[in-house]
């Protein structure tokens, strides 16, 4: 197992782990390890300086002509195979599950009493359907053309797309007509079983980049829609939420302890939202208040001060993207379907854009600040005649919908690179969304950030991300054109 050419040793090793004992996995354990030096005439497992008789477990001189023993790719392959092949008869279900899918990835017809032995002790049926996938697969690298013959039609009933890409490598150097037809016919099947997987797969990534442009684009719907004011520095304010999760980040990276760094997130929701809110009051008061009514003016000026914001982060924080960690609790993903994977970050911000929306829901239509909101952007002078404090409720207004910006931020820092130019990438998307939606109409934004979502990634298949892209904006312009009120337009005398 330690010495000579390759394939002598990857055939020593199939043969040791059909029968292995307790000092036989520990020595693969140590050949995987870099742990195995080797002389002309033996090998020692080193713990250190020290050497040690893999056979005996005694301690030994190591030799002067004992070198180390170098493992390429091909060997180490081998090796997880071997020490997957181990575990087949662990009392975890889960690590033998494990095990039998390794074994797929790397078949070898020496291996195949090992699996046979497995599948006559197997209980669980979820582990007998991976060990007989995994014979499956052993039998379909053997000499013999019946025995390939019979993997290729047992395979036929796989949905996995490790499985389809053995039988293309085996159809690519097969030569008999029969097993060839069988590999191809079980190759169809995979294909229409892996078909759904992908189309669901599609419409997840499009709900998923959907709830991302809903956030992004409803504090916008308040400042845009409701205020009617451009405001070019909206990307900048979803910049700065998601800068000061990075910031919660590192205040729980340096000052509390590791067992709690899993809740610097939800630390960081409230600290982005005041974050982004803060500056976007002070930007109200010092600049906006004095440009109402003058929509091209509040343009130039909230550009402007995009400018300032993106290189203040970038004389606070340099000019380079820093690093935000997934907590553990949305690291991984939920295995729906062979080959469709939900990640737990984009289904935590899918939800937590269904929370956002319902509470931005709730705070405009059932509150007196979002009455007084509405009243306002409706009849500013009416309002004023009733009492109502019009500049407080316009900077309570841009506020909300500044923080809203930073919530956008703190859950775009999951799924993103966090740099100066992170809002950048956001504010002509966000633009779009409201405007399609209908100014003012939350329900349009919903129903435009899902749309757009959807049709990028569907149309992303079919013609390309570039060309998706300018479909899309096609789209978007064609539409205004017939209905420049967007999808929900005012009625009455509100229009």
């Amino acid at each position: 197992m330690a010495t000579g050419d390759g394939e002598d040793r990857v055939q020593a090793i199939n043969e040791a782990v059909l029968d292995a004992d307790d000092r036989t996995r520990a020595f693969i354990d140590a050949l995987s390890n870099d742990a195995v030096k080797a002389s002309d005439k033996a090998a020692f497992v080193m713990e250190g300086d020290q050497a040690t008789d893999p056979v005996t477990g005694a301690k030994v001189k190591l030799p002067d002509d004992a070198e180390d023993v170098i493992n390429n790719n091909f060997l180490r392959s081998a090796l997880d195979a071997a020490k997957a092949a181990l575990q087949l008869h662990s009392e975890d279900e889960a690590t033998r599950a494990a095990a039998a899918a390794a074994l797929m990835k790397d078949p070898d017809e020496s291996r195949l009493p090992l699996i046979d032995r497995a599948l006559a002790a197997e209980k669980s049926p979820a582990v007998r359907s991976r060990l007989e996938l995994a014979r499956a697969t052993t039998l379909l690298a053997s000499h013999d053309a019946a025995k390939r013959l019979q993997a290729a039609e047992a395979l036929q009933q796989a949905r996995s797309p490790d499985i389809k890409l053995l039988l293309n490598e085996q159809l690519s150097h097969e030569d008999d007509p029969k097993v060839k037809a069988a590999i191809q016919a079980a190759i169809a099947k995979i294909n229409e079983g892996l078909a759904w997987g992908d189309r669901l797969g599609v419409l997840f990534t499009g709900a998923s980049l959907g709830s991302i442009l809903l956030l992004a684009a409803l504090g916008l719907a308040i400042t845009y829609g409701l205020m009617g004011v451009i405001n070019m520095a909206h990307g900048e304010l979803i910049m700065i939420g998601a800068y000061a999760t990075y910031m919660m980040q590192v205040v729980f990276q340096r000052y509390l302890p590791e067992s709690v760094f899993g809740w610097y997130l939800v630390a960081a929701v409230p600290v982005s939202f005041l974050a982004s809110a803060l500056v976007g009051a002070v930007l109200e008061r010092g600049v906006i208040r004095f440009l109402y009514g003058r929509p091209l003016e509040t343009l130039l000026a909230t550009w402007g001060i995009s400018l300032v914001l993106i290189q203040s982060v970038r004389s606070l924080f340099g000019a380079q993207n820093v690093g935000v960690e997934n907590p553990s609790w949305m690291s991984g993903g939920w295995q729906v379907l062979p080959n469709l994977m939900l990640p737990y970050n984009r289904l935590v911000i899918i939800g937590f854009a269904a929370v956002v929306l319902a509470g931005v829901a709730f705070l405009i239509g059932r509150t007196r600040l979002g009455l007084f909101v509405r009243g306002v952007t409706q009849n500013r002078p009416i309002a004023s005649c009733m009492g109502v404090n019009t500049a407080r409720i316009d900077t309570y207004a841009f506020a909300l919908g500044s923080g809203i910006a930073g919530l956008a931020g703190c859950a775009l820092s999951q799924v993103g690179n966090v740099g100066p130019d992170l809002g950048q990438s956001y504010i002509v998307d966000s633009f779009m969304v409201v405007v399609l939606g209908g100014v003012g109409q939350l329900a349009g934004t919903v129903y435009a950030a899902l749309g757009l979502g959807l049709a990028n990634k569907l149309l992303e298949g079919w013609t390309g991300a570039v060309l998706a892209k300018i479909a899309v904006l096609v789209f978007i312009i064609v539409f205004i054109q017939k209905r420049p009120q967007g999808i929900f337009a005012l009625k009455g005398r509100e229009a």
